[in-house]
């Protein structure tokens, strides 16, 4: 099953301080919801996060790969996530960083395919999780950005 979503959110920081925290795992790891680990490697990152959908939960362990670097622009974010029998996630986001008067406009486009257990929950499930989840991320990385400033 494969679904899309896209949205803007407006910081209060430059757009280096925008790109410098989207770069720094230890954010990263504090936004991500369910995040466990995060470690930098070569070109991206190595994850686990645990996730809860509907009634299908699951620890998903992957590699998210980073690419179209733009400093301090955007970038193409892409990854791979296991969850065993709950099933898989794949897909990436596009990233863009303009000028606002506030600070900074983040724009992203979200591209993602599932399956197993997951993809038998339905697209209306998927999407209002997926929704939820990147609401939270941005929230967080939004109040850490204000605390950076």
């Amino acid at each position: 099953m494969a679904f899309n979503m896209e949205g803007e959110i407006e910081l209060a920081a430059s757009r280096e301080i925008v790109w410098k925290m989207l770069n720094d795992p230890q954010v990263l790891k504090e936004c991500i919801p369910g995040c466990e680990e995060l470690q930098e490697v070569e070109g991206g990152f190595k994850a686990i996060a645990k996730m809860k959908v509907g009634p299908v939960s699951a620890r998903f362990v992957g590699q998210v790969k980073l690419s179209d670097l733009d400093p301090p622009n955007g970038y193409r974010i892409s990854g791979e996530g296991e969850g065993g029998i709950a099933g898989f996630a794949k897909g990436g986001a596009t990233v863009q960083l303009r000028d606002s008067e506030a600070g900074t406009l983040l724009n992203y486009r979200v591209d993602a395919q599932i399956g197993g257990k997951l993809a038998q929950l339905g697209q209306r499930l998927i999407g209002g999780t997926a929704k939820k989840m990147a609401d939270q991320f941005f929230t967080s990385f939004g109040k850490l950005v204000q605390e950076v400033k």
